[in-house]
C-alpha cells in the first residue's frame, strides 16, 4: 500500500512543509516588526506581501490539479 501511494503521500508532505515554512516565516516577521515598533502601513504592505506569495503557491497547486486532472499535465 505504502509503495502505490508514495506519489500522494510526497504531495501532501511537501504542501504540509511549505505551509509549515510560510507560517515560520510569518511569525518571524511579526517578532521583527514587533520588536522594531514598524508602523501599521510597513506591517501592511509586509503582510500583502507574505500573503501574495503564499497565494501564488495555492494557486500553482490548484491550476496543477486542474491540469493534471484533464490530461494536460
Amino acid at each position: 500500500m505504502l509503495s502505490e501511494n508514495i506519489e500522494l503521500i510526497e504531495a501532501v508532505g511537501l504542501n504540509l512543509f511549505f505551509a509549515f515554512i510560510f507560517i515560520f516565516i510569518g511569525l518571524s516577521i511579526h517578532d521583527v516588526m514587533k520588536t522594531n515598533d514598524v508602523p501599521k502601513m510597513g506591517r501592511y504592505v509586509v503582510y500583502l506581501v507574505l500573503f501574495l506569495g503564499c497565494f501564488g503557491f495555492i494557486a500553482k497547486g490548484i491550476i496543477q490539479f486542474f491540469w493534471e486532472s484533464q490530461g494536460l499535465g
